[in-house]
């Protein structure tokens, strides 16, 4: 890449492009990405098909590839989720092999020590010269939580843990010499960590908020905050309410969210093929598991009874949907871009199969829309 050995922060915010709009995939490390279907071309998430999708993905200009942190599937006849490279050590494979896109990992606060974390990911740094992001989750699935052993923590006190662990990790990113950490849930005395993050700077870090907590929280410590977009009077709204509170901590934090792409040629096959691969095969038991788990309340779950909103769950996670021509996404796209998100993540059924479209398609109509630089402009920013 030919950087030269400093990096600033808003280079990184920025990922090293002047694209007002960012774009992402999502969930790519995940065997069958977002979508719980039981198609046959659903994506496999094996390392081959990562590596000529990062390759694709670098070349076309996407900004970032974001994975999901995930270590037991959702049963079901797919066993949705049950095949995931695990993120870190993903990252820093796509890393080695791409020039100028942005990776990120996803990592459970609570399942991996801040002294070791905070090593781990200034080497990934260092690997991709300043690309490498940090996707910090407290962690809700406790399925997955006795895998480990890990005790359970109520909502409130996952984020205490995961403030003082993302503290920890921060501290000994920036300090020279050893020093003392004590708080509620670490003791942790002759702390010491070289070398430190590439150019001087640290990993952008990014976390999802919801619930009122994790919104206070994701403002306070992340540079990106993900939140979830449902119509674009609702997504407007969370960006404001976002940009206010982060004003009033004296911060300035960037709000992406997320979607699932299905664009065809016209929105009739978009539409017949979305309706194929979730009402006519999808898998329904992996969908309601989730769901169970991901709301454990009755009353939580009876607000998902809708048809539409199982729909999304089953196309992409509960994502938002970008379905039809090229004209409709881009349009799409430019809406939520003017409700105020500076980026989002997609996902596709068969990232591979659907993601040549999208960059031949989609990507020059955000171009001439003015959201997206062409793919000479971005490789000239990139020093």
């Amino acid at each position: 890449m030919g950087r030269t050995d400093t990096v600033t922060m808003a280079e990184r915010l920025s990922m090293y492009n002047g694209n007002a709009l960012k774009i992402g995939l999502f969930a790519a490390n995940c065997s069958s990405g977002r979508a719980a279907t039981k198609v046959p071309e659903r994506w496999s998430g094996s390392w081959p098909d990562n590596l000529k999708l990062v390759r694709l993905a670098d070349e076309a200009g996407i900004d970032f590839m974001l994975p999901i942190g995930r270590w037991k599937g959702y049963r079901g006849e797919t066993n949705f989720h049950g095949s995931v490279l695990e993120t870190i050590t993903w990252a820093g494979a796509l890393l080695a092999n791409s020039d100028r896109i942005c990776v990120f990992g996803t990592v459970h606060a609570p399942l991996i020590h801040p002294v070791f974390a905070a090593k781990q990911f200034a080497t990934l740094d260092i690997v991709g010269e300043g690309r490498f992001g940090l996707n910090m989750v407290a962690g809700w699935n406790t399925d997955e939580f006795r895998m480990f052993g890990a005790p359970p923590l109520s909502h409130d006190e996952r984020y205490t843990y995961a403030r003082e662990w993302v503290e920890i990790i921060r501290m000994l990113w920036e300090r020279t010499g050893e020093f003392d950490y004590h708080g509620a849930h670490f003791t942790l005395d002759g702390l010491y960590a070289e070398p430190k993050p590439y150019g001087g700077s640290r990993p952008i870090i990014m976390n999802a908020g919801a619930s009122p907590e994790g919104r206070s929280f994701a403002i306070d410590i992340s540079d990106m905050l993900f939140t979830s977009l449902v119509t674009m009077e609702q997504g407007a709204r969370a960006v404001e309410i976002v940009r206010a509170q982060s004003a009033a901590a004296g911060r300035s934090v960037d709000v992406y969210t997320s979607s699932y792409t299905v664009c065809r040629p016209t929105r009739k096959e978009a539409e017949d093929y979305h309706h194929y691969y979730v009402d006519e095969c999808g898998d329904w038991e992996a969908y309601e598991h989730l769901v169970a788990l991901q709301f454990p309340n009755p009353e939580q779950r009876a607000q998902r009874d809708a048809l539409e909103t199982r729909r999304r769950f089953i196309g992409g996670n509960g994502s938002f949907p970008l379905i039809g021509s090229p004209d409709d996404v881009a349009e799409s796209l430019r809406q939520i871009s003017a409700a105020g998100f500076n980026g989002i993540a997609t996902s596709f059924v068969n990232y591979l199969d659907e993601f040549p479209y999208f960059r031949d398609e989609v990507l020059p109509r955000l171009e001439r829309l003015g959201l997206r630089k062409s793919r000479r402009d971005v490789a000239e920013l990139v020093r």
